[in-house]
């Protein structure tokens, strides 16, 4: 099989994997070297993106798309007759750099089916990054899709090479991996995670120790994961739960969601159809709550609310289940509460709190700060501006945030045919 044609499939084969952010990683470059080759900024190298969203400025390949394993949901499955490929280590090594020196790429994602064993798998794809670390003293961005099931010491082994690395957790419970990939195991991931985080931690006390000689930092850019969405019956409670358990007890640095896409001769205990995507949109917002807006899991999906609301953001949502918290009074209320109020980001809480050391806020010093006007207006109070009691308490509320009605598209030509509406992608700071 000719190298094109492998890079063909292995390409492909890796575009379900959604986690190809570089933010975090070491900054490095090659200015002061002959020999070295690349650069990385610490700041990310996603500068150009497809249709879909998803980052492709990194050389993003499977080494191999044969897999041992049979998980339902996986297009590489060890009974699918999809068509299979394999790379050489230095196939791999090799396409990195010719397509570095080209400016197609300033990194490289690798991920692998499991092949003979894990440690095999694993010693493959270490030995592609050692070669390009220590071989060809590339400084570009490394992200490696490590295998729970390998040994420490290869994982320690990955660690030392690439700038992060990433075990995928697959599903958010153990009863939907014993379903749908009964060969994986949630308890061997957390470990393999665990592992990892305690290796980050010690490489980071070694390093602030006064030493003249210290050793290559482990995975600088720390590590990440990645959930199936839509495949099990998993609710948003459960993942967000799931989520929130994974950044506190590991400190990832991610958690990467990724909705469900119906696969060729998919097996029939699989849904015939993928989740909508806003619900992929909307636990991305449910995160960014947890992790930078002091939300707890049960205020954004708890019991009685265990999905999140597509129409809307989950932080408005909350706010319109929890109207007797507003309306705040921006000059008076201390950050948590200022981060609650629908259409204020962290940038813009910041901001307020900088400005109201000077002066009373009036509308028009918040309006200037560029925030969501529709959302945060019926939710706060300024030196000049109370909004009416009336529009708080009614229950035509939540109208006024819900997307415009859409006029459907007849096809006159063809009557038979369906007319289906597309979710309209949402947007904005919330």
């Amino acid at each position: 099989m000719t190298l094109q044609k492998k890079l063909a499939i292995l390409a492909d084969a890796a575009k379900y994997d959604a986690s190809c952010a570089s933010s975090g990683g070491e900054r490095r470059d090659s200015s002061n070297s002959k020999s070295a080759l690349g650069s990385s900024g610490g700041s990310g190298i996603c500068h150009s993106y497809a249709p879909d969203g998803r980052c492709i400025s990194l050389l993003k390949i499977l080494f191999t798309n044969a897999c041992i394993y049979d998980c339902h949901y996986c297009i590489n499955r060890r009974s699918s007759d999809t068509p299979r490929a394999r790379f050489t280590v230095d196939e791999v090594v090799q396409l990195t750099l010719d397509f570095y020196k080209r400016n197609y790429i300033e990194g490289l994602f690798l991920s692998s089916g499991i092949i003979r064993n894990p440690d095999h798998t694993m010693e493959q794809v270490v030995a592609i990054v050692k070669k390009l670390r220590k071989e060809h003293e590339f400084r570009g961005y490394i992200h490696l899709k490590t295998i729970p099931e390998a040994s420490q010491e290869l994982i320690d082994e990955a660690g030392r090479y690439a700038d992060r690395i990433s075990i995928n957790i697959e599903l958010p419970t153990q009863q939907g991996l014993e379903k749908l990939a009964p060969e994986k195991n949630l308890r061997r991931t957390r470990q393999a995670m665990g592992g990892i985080r305690y290796r980050i931690e010690e490489d980071r006390e070694i390093r602030r120790e006064k030493s003249t000689k210290k050793p290559k930092p482990f995975a600088p850019a720390g590590q990440s994961t990645q959930m199936i969405i839509g495949a099990d019956g998993a609710n948003d409670s459960d993942i967000l739960h799931r989520s929130n358990d994974l950044y506190r007890s590991y400190k990832l640095r991610r958690v990467y969601y990724s909705a469900y896409s119906p696969i060729p001769d998919s097996s029939p205990i699989l849904p015939a159809k993928s989740p909508p995507l806003v619900r992929e949109h909307r636990l991305y917002q449910a995160d960014w709550l947890l992790r930078y807006y002091g939300f707890d899991v049960q205020e954004i999906a708890g019991a009685e609310t265990p999905n999140l609301d597509l129409e809307i953001d989950p932080k408005l949502s909350w706010a319109l289940r929890n109207r007797s918290h507003f309306p705040v009074d921006v000059n008076l209320a201390g950050k948590e509460e200022l981060l609650r109020i629908p259409g204020l980001g962290v940038r813009s809480v910041q901001r307020i709190l900088a400005m109201r050391r000077h002066k009373l806020l009036r509308l028009d010093d918040i309006l200037k700060l560029r925030v969501s006007s529709k959302n945060c207006l019926p939710f706060l109070t300024t030196f000049d501006y109370h909004p009416s009691p009336s529009l708080l308490e009614s229950e035509q509320l939540r109208q006024r945030f819900l997307p415009p009605p859409e006029q459907l598209e007849l096809n006159f030509a063809t009557p038979s045919a369906t007319n289906e509406t597309q979710s309209a992608a949402l947007t904005g700071e919330f």
